[in-house]
């Protein structure tokens, strides 16, 4: 895609224009205006315990004069990126998501993690429907609805359980700001941010479940 720009440990995703964005990333969580999504590849020595994180990122963001852009940081191998287009009417989302299930909790749970390295799904989601704010919301929840269903369909085996996500996901969804107010499962909006980030997530996890040749926890 030419609007993602790899520069280790550095992912852009360009939106195109100023749009409106939802998220809870670490530097700009909640409602935001912005035009990029990054990702920010890190290791647990770039983050030592007790280090101010959103201090050290803002001094990156600075240095690499991208202030306004919400980041999503990641130990996944930032080169294996997956990205996923979908189109209904005249609508079309893109998601862009990173996948690691080294930390993967089952819903309602919890696994102790204490001494070992840590994994996360990143997921960016790209709209071209004008949303009001609750439209992106709702836009929002499918996303994370999508992100569930692909990993639970991966079989990813917990002592608790199928596997639902991770301790450390984070989903960003951009659009232009507009009327519309609802993106649920019966509409277009709903079906393309839906098949996307499912499309992406799954790809991102059957990856790495691949790549470790595993099957259940350990």
């Amino acid at each position: 895609m030419t609007n993602l720009k790899l520069d280790a440990p550095w992912l852009e995703f360009d939106l195109g224009q100023p749009m409106q964005a939802l998220s809870w990333s670490i530097n700009r969580p909640g409602f935001v205006q912005t035009s990029q999504i990054l990702w920010r590849e890190v290791s647990n020595a770039d983050l030592p315990q007790g280090m101010d994180v959103r201090h050290w990122l803002a001094k990156e963001l600075e240095h690499r004069n991208r202030k306004d852009a919400v980041v999503l940081l990641t130990s996944r191998y930032i080169e294996r990126l997956e990205t996923r287009t979908a189109s209904a009417g005249d609508v079309q989302a893109q998601a862009v998501a990173t996948v690691g299930l080294s930390n993967g909790e089952r819903i309602g749970s919890r696994v102790d993690y204490a001494g070992r390295d840590w994994g996360t799904i990143n997921v960016a989601v790209r709209l071209t429907a004008s949303l009001s704010s609750a439209g992106l919301l709702e836009a929002m929840s499918i996303a994370v609805q999508a992100r569930t269903a692909a990993v639970m369909d991966t079989q990813f085996e917990l002592p608790t359980g199928i596997a639902t996500g991770t301790g450390t996901d984070c989903v960003a969804i951009a659009a232009p700001a507009g009327s519309t107010d609802f993106a649920g499962l019966h509409t277009d909006i709903g079906e393309t941010v839906g098949r996307a980030v499912y499309d992406a997530v799954f790809a991102g996890a059957t990856a790495w479940k691949m790549e470790r040749k595993e099957t259940s926890y350990a």
